[in-house]
Order: C-alpha cells, then structure tokens, then sequence
C-alpha cells in the first residue's frame, strides 16, 4: 500500500462516514488498517466517533485496543518518531531524491499526533479518575509538541511542498493540528491559559483561524476537517462558550461546497445546520438526518436534542417533552441533565397533559442525583448545577421550581438563539411576566422566592433585550444586582446579571461601562454554578470589547 493510494483510499472511506455510510467505511478500511498509517488512523477514528457517542464500555474498549495498534502502525513507518522531524529538516536541504521517503516518515508523525488525541479522548471517557485526566493531558501535550515540529519542517520545505502532492497532504495535516489548538486554546480564560503555558502551550486566535482557512481552502484530504473544525467554532462553540456571535456568513461560504457532495444530511449536518439556516427552519433537516440513516442510533441522539430545543424555544412542551422522554430511554451521555431536563419541561405544562403523560415530576427530580457522573474525580459542572436545583425537591412538601425549563434554556444559551426572532421573544416574556405575577401575588413566600424573583428578573432582562427595550432590560438587571443580599442559593445569578448588564452597554456602544461589570464578575466571584461557563463566556466578551492578542476574533 503506498502512500497516495492509503491517503485516496481513507478520502474514500471520510466521504462515506460524511454520507451516513459507517460499515461501507469500516469495511474499506479494515484489510489494510494494521499496515497503512492512514488506514489504521480511518479506521480507529471511525471507532474511536462510535465509543465517545455510545459510552458503552465494549466499545470504549475496542476502540482503545485500535488506537494502540494504530500508534503502533505509525511508529514502524517512523522509526524515531518523536526525532524524525530533525532528520527530514536536515536530509532535506542534502537529497532532493530522498523526498518520498521523507514524505512517509511525515505523514506517520502527522498521523501518530492524531492518533495521541484519539488515544487522549478515550483516556478521558474510560476512567473517571484523576490519573487518567493527567495520562490524557500528557498525550495532548506530546500531540501538541510533535504539530510544533511538524510546522518547523514545513517552514523548512516549502519549494518540495509545491511540488509534491505528498508534501501538501503534510501540509493539510498540519494546518489542521495546529489551528485547531491554537483556536482552541485561545477559547480558554486567561488564568486557565497562563498555566498551560508554563508547559509549552499557547493559543493564537488570529493564527489559529488562519491556519485553518488555509487548510479547508487546500485540495488535501484534511480540508473539510477544517471546514467543520471552522463551522464547529462559528455556531455551536461560539453558542454554548461565547456571547453567541456566529460568523454565518463564513459558515456559509464554508458549507457552500459540500452541499451536494454529502446530500445525505448526515453526521455532517448536525454541525452545518445548527444555526446556520436558523435554528426555527433546522427542524425539517434534523428530522431527515433521523431518517436517513439506522446504523448509528447515537446520532438520532444528537438530532433528538435539537429537537427539544427547537420545540422548548417556541414553547411547544408536548413535543419538546416526546424528544427529552427519547433522550432519557435511549442515551448514556448524561442521564442526571435529561431526567433534569425532562423534569423542567414537564413543570411547563399543564397538569391535564402532565397527567396524560404518566409521569411524577417530583419523583424525577429527586433522582436526578442519583444519576450525576463524574470526570477526572469531579462532577460535571452542568450536571452539578441540575443537582442542586432539583434538591427543592427533597423535602416532604417541596417548592416547585419556577419556569426551570426557561432557567435551562438561558444554561445552554438558547435566549441568543429565540432573541433573533421577535415573536418567540414576546410569547417568551408573557411566560415570564405571569411568573412575575404568581410570585408577586405568593401570599406565602418560601424561603426561594428572592432566587426565584431574581431569576425572573434576569429572563425577563434577556428578552427586554433583545426586544430592543434596553432601559427596561436596564432596570431589570439593577433589580437583580440591588437584591444580591437577599439571594441565599443562586448565588449565581449576581454574576451572570453582571455579564448580562455588561453585553447590554456594549449594545449600547458605552465599552468603558461594559467592561467595568464584565470584570466585576470576573474578579470579584468564585464558587458559584457553572463559574467555568461563565468565565469562557467573560473572556469571548472581553475580547471582543478590547481586541483578542492574536487578532481580531
């Protein structure tokens, strides 16, 4: 098997996995994956996609046992895998004939890094404990490491990378690898960012974006990893750890060329729809992505989440309730957020369709601490958070949560997603205007009812804002932040008012007052829910007020 064949054959097998065709892809693979470095890395990416979807541990486990013979089949094509770089910066300023085989001990180091982060992300799923988060973090650093040499000879070796189709598949695996960490890591919060540094990390936006525009332009076989990597990053990073500003146009231009090469709405579109068609007008395509394809039933889960979102955000409970009920029955990613989530929609409804339903909301809140999972010995920030709010519910005559499935929806950053459409936004703030209401006119005020007044006032805030009624939205925000001493459990809402005030005068082009309560949350805060979240959401919004270091974002 030679090198051009291996990479044509693997361009095959991607074209067929982007096309829901799993088995096909797998089946091409498999004669040659223990002897071609670009079959092994196919071929356990392949399996590595179906354990990390389906958290099942015969999974987990076969796919780590591909992995190890996948880095072992891109050792033997380079001998000295970790020292190789050197010798092909020195060989080729000496021997031009020599390029094909340099071209080989390239693509294995490339390939070799790929596969240590596969290998990583395994480490990460299978063991639950401290020792395994540090095996996986040394296996990215080494990854990281080998992509910095890697660059240093393509710097080296321009004039053979014009001349050689070989030379430019190298150079598409390394754009790939390096702006993918230097945009990844530059997501991180600067206090997170100077630690990794210490050990040789660093994250350049402006490179990173770069980098990965140049690969997705390239002919290689790696190009529309950059395109999804830059997709990726546009809608559903930019959504869930940013302040929700998506450049669609690039996604746009982005996905332009692969919309009749993969016309099977696929495992691709679940990243390409998210938000580029609008999330409203996504409904139709997540339900195609279901039914085209039975293989893999992970990626219904991935729909099935969507879904419940398009449905939550136009406050059709029933429907969003069917797609949460299929979520809990059917995936293993995180049970503790989808009875949550069940739970929360369910609190929306009406007792006659709650009743028709058969469930007992008080009861699936109480078990939702029974079903948090932990990483590297703690527990899931998010997951951590739905615990908390469900112990209202311990007691023997508990205190409903107050429209908790909106309260979700503002986790998960959905009220940027509703706030683009004005008639989502009204029905959203007359929900919220008769909670308002009901708390105002509680003859019996629970020990909840600051949290639960502030937290209103907050949602009520968000819409206001992206009403346009930014003075309303104002005093909102100040009703939160007035009532900080009397909030005794969601100490988190003071903080994410703050952000929320924040993004309001930014709105208004007042940066001097945005900034100044942005870093107030950011410095004056700890030890509050989903404070991570909060913090990647602060330095997106930081940087976009004064400017990132690696560019403009």
């Amino acid at each position: 098997m030679d090198l051009q064949t291996a990479i044509q054959e693997t361009q095959c097998a991607l074209n067929l996995v982007l096309n829901n065709k799993f088995s096909e892809a797998l089946d091409l693979l498999k004669p040659w994956w223990r002897d071609s470095m670009y079959h092994a890395l196919g071929y356990s990416s392949i399996l590595v996609m179906q354990a990390t979807m389906t958290f099942e541990h015969r999974d987990i486990q076969a796919a780590m046992a591909t992995i190890k013979e996948a880095l072992q089949t891109c050792q033997r094509k380079s001998p000295c895998c970790c020292c190789v770089c050197v010798c092909v910066c020195v060989c080729v300023c000496v021997c031009v004939l020599c390029v094909c085989v340099f071209a080989e001990e390239m693509h294995a180091e490339i390939c070799y890094a790929e596969c240590l982060l596969q290998k990583a992300t395994l480490t990460f799923v299978q063991d639950e404990n401290m020792i395994s988060f540090i095996k996986g973090g040394i296996k990215i650093r080494t990854s990281y490491q080998i992509y910095k040499d890697c660059q240093n000879v393509l710097n080296v070796s321009q004039d053979l990378a014009a001349q050689s189709d070989a030379f430019r598949q190298f150079e598409g695996g390394v754009k790939l690898g390096i702006g993918s960490f230097n945009l990844m890591l530059s997501l991180l919060p600067q206090r997170i960012l100077r630690l990794l540094e210490v050990i040789g990390f660093s994250g350049n936006r402006g490179f990173g974006l770069s980098q990965l525009r140049e690969g997705a332009s390239s002919h290689s076989l790696r190009a529309i990893l950059c395109s999804l990597t830059l997709l990726f990053y546009r809608t559903y990073v930019s959504l869930i750890l940013g302040t929700g500003e998506g450049n669609l146009v690039e996604a746009e231009a982005l996905l332009e060329p692969y919309q009749q090469k993969y016309p099977k709405v696929g495992l691709s579109h679940w990243v390409l729809t998210y938000e580029l068609c609008g999330v409203f007008q996504a409904r139709a395509l997540y339900e195609e992505c279901i039914s085209s394809q039975q293989e893999w039933k992970q990626i219904h889960h991935l729909c099935f989440w969507e879904l419940m979102w398009t449905h939550s955000y136009q406050q059709e409970w029933q429907q969003a309730y069917r797609y949460a009920d299929l979520l809990c029955k059917e995936s293993r990613w995180s049970k503790a957020i989808y009875v949550y989530q069940k739970a929360a929609i369910l609190s929306m409804m009406s007792e006659e369709d709650v009743k028709e339903t058969g469930e007992d909301i008080t009861e699936l809140f109480r078990s939702v601490e029974g079903l948090k999972q932990r990483l590297a010995g703690k527990s899931i920030p998010t997951e951590k958070f739905a615990v908390r709010k469900s112990r209202r519910y311990k007691a023997a005559n508990p205190v409903p949560l107050v429209i908790p499935a909106l309260e979700m929806m503002y986790v998960w950053n959905g009220f940027t997603i509703v706030g683009k459409r004005a008639d989502s936004t009204e029905a959203l703030l007359v929900t919220i205007e008769t909670a308002e209401e009901q708390l105002h006119n509680d003859p019996h005020p629970s020990e909840f009812h600051p949290d639960d007044s502030c937290l209103v006032q907050m949602l009520k805030g968000l819409c206001l804002k992206h009403l346009g009624r930014l003075l309303q939205a104002e005093l909102c925000f100040t009703q939160v932040l007035s009532s900080e001493s009397r909030i005794r459990y969601d100490h988190y809402l003071i903080p994410f008012t703050l952000y929320e005030l924040g993004l309001l005068y930014k709105e208004q082009g007042d940066f001097t007052k945005a900034t100044a309560y942005i870093e107030n949350a950011k410095a004056n805060y700890k030890d509050y829910s989903m404070e991570s979240r909060l913090h990647f959401r602060i330095h997106a919004a930081l940087s976009s007020l004064k400017g990132s270091p690696g560019g403009t974002p």
